[in-house]
């Protein structure tokens, strides 16, 4: 099986502290999201205003359980929503085809 990713764009509310954002979503994802069966990792990236997370999973039942998980958001999880402009979101889930790596 192919590991599943889902991929979502958004921006930040305009005066939100970056670290401060930071640290909310280290939080979620020591105490909830990395917790979730299967999960691999998760990556956050930024290209100006736009941001990127990008969530790994071993699959995509792991990652539709995570989803399904995450409809009743805990208060560690509305701390991290209340920096993002929820407008601007789009997610998408994406099973991965071919991985490549640099190889040692």
């Amino acid at each position: 099986m192919s590991n599943a990713i889902y991929f979502v764009s958004f921006k930040l509310k305009k005066g939100a502290s970056v670290p401060d954002f930071l640290l909310a979503a280290e939080k979620l994802n020591d105490e909830f999201i990395s917790k979730q069966p299967g999960y691999v990792s998760w990556q956050q990236a930024v290209d100006g205003e736009t941001w990127v997370d990008l969530c790994t999973f071993e699959t995509m039942e792991d990652l539709k359980r995570f989803e399904e998980a995450s409809k009743n958001p805990s208060e560690l999880a509305l701390q991290f929503y209340s920096f993002i402009n929820l407008n601007s979101c789009k997610g998408h889930k994406f099973s991965v085809q071919k991985h490549y790596k640099k190889e040692k």
